[in-house]
């Protein structure tokens, strides 16, 4: 075997990569990758230098890989170690910087060592110490890997990584044949309320149409960055993927994304970029240009659940945070990361930190799941599973 740190991605093959992805992810494809590098949105000036692994065996073959970061900051994780970053800064150490294993600006849990064969463990292990290894250099303070799959967690369990613990809202479909068959699992009082959200929208004239990234064209895409733009701004920040990364991926990634566009009057007043994975939907992407009634909920949530009853898919992840998804059908599931510090007093105060923060983190999915929408007596099967 012979591991190699790649800084470029498209020094590797797209299809040995793309055979690596066996469960096509969207945002670990190659495509969505070479995307984020070529058009600046994950480089050196952005913070993000790529330091991928990759494994190839005797044969010159792509055995195995990870998506790897050098990272000078924190921001697009939604894995929120400031605080320790803090700390390292009062003590006089250089928290940054880190590397971290991940799908840049992607919060979803998905599979962060690439395999060609799952049962190959020698493999997976291998690339873990090679991330490992490059850790160790004197430049680098840490090692994080966000949203690994859980199958996972056992061998970065072993390698010495202190697991966290933290939960997000997913919705599931149980076979559901139309919205209206998905509102019946609803008690009375939030099926009720779901209608009128819905109704709210349809009594502004608001329409909505679909769209696949082929029917994308660089003067829609232009409208959608737009109205994303204007609501990171509104927010106090600037979007993390720039126009021509939507018209990258698009191009080469068309079957794999989705757009709803809100439309009032023949006017797109609103918009939601979604993933479309083998079996799940991926919210990621929202604006609109100005607040109207109800409108978030049912562009990013309601339009998303319908889709995935059409076209059957059976997961849909539409980002982190959120109680008020609870209402819409989402529950609660436990998602995790890991890290490893080289610093061992601080690891050790991290573990004990984490260590509590799980259980409140316990105590909340509890809590939550007493909000649940849910008819007594029907459950979600998926609630609190692991994505």
């Amino acid at each position: 075997m012979k591991v190699e740190i790649v800084e470029d991605i498209s020094r590797l093959d797209s299809r040995a990569w793309n055979r690596l992805n066996q469960e096509q992810y969207p945002f670990l494809c190659h495509e969505f990758l070479l995307a984020a590098e070529r058009t600046g949105c994950v480089s050196a000036a952005s913070g993000w230098t790529p330091r991928h692994i990759a494994l190839f065996d005797h044969a010159g073959i792509l055995q195995a890989a990870m998506p790897l970061y050098e990272k000078t900051h924190s921001w697009g994780e939604f894995v929120f170690d400031w605080a320790w970053a803090q700390a390292y800064e009062r003590s006089g150490l250089a928290y940054y910087p880190k590397l971290v294993a991940a799908a840049a600006f992607t919060p979803a849990p998905s599979r962060r060592i690439l395999l060609a064969d799952y049962a190959n463990t020698d493999a997976a292990t291998c690339v873990l110490e090679s991330a490992m290894e490059l850790a160790q250099e004197a430049k680098f303070s840490s090692l994080h890997v966000q949203f690994p799959h859980p199958d996972e967690l056992p061998l970065l369990h072993k390698a010495g990584f202190k697991l966290r613990k933290d939960c997000q809202f997913h919705w599931h479909n149980r076979g559901y044949e139309s919205f209206q068959d998905f509102l019946q699992h609803f008690s009375s009082a939030k099926r009720k309320k779901m209608r009128r959200d819905r109704r709210r929208v349809a009594e502004q004239g608001i329409e909505f149409r679909w769209l696949s990234g082929r029917d994308m064209t660089p003067s829609l895409w232009q409208d959608v960055f737009a109205l994303i733009s204007t609501t990171f701004h509104r927010r106090g920040s600037a979007p993390y993927f720039n126009l021509d990364f939507f018209l990258d991926v698009s191009k080469y990634l068309a079957e794999k994304i989705a757009v709803v566009v809100a439309e009032h009057r023949q006017r797109t007043i609103a918009a939601a970029v979604f993933y479309v994975g083998k079996h799940s939907l991926y919210g990621r992407y929202w604006g609109s240009d100005a607040q109207y009634d109800a409108l978030h909920f049912e562009t990013c949530y309601h339009q998303g659940i319908e889709y995935c009853i059409d076209h059957q898919l059976q997961h849909f992840e539409p980002g982190t945070q959120g109680e008020h998804k609870i209402s819409r059908g989402f529950s609660p599931v436990t998602t995790w990361s890991a890290h490893w510090l080289k610093h061992a007093e601080f690891f050790a105060a991290v573990g004990r930190y984490l260590d509590e923060e799980q259980r409140h983190v316990e105590d909340y999915v509890d809590a939550v799941h007493r909000h649940s929408p849910y008819r007594q007596g029907i459950e979600n099967s998926e609630a609190d599973k692991p994505a």
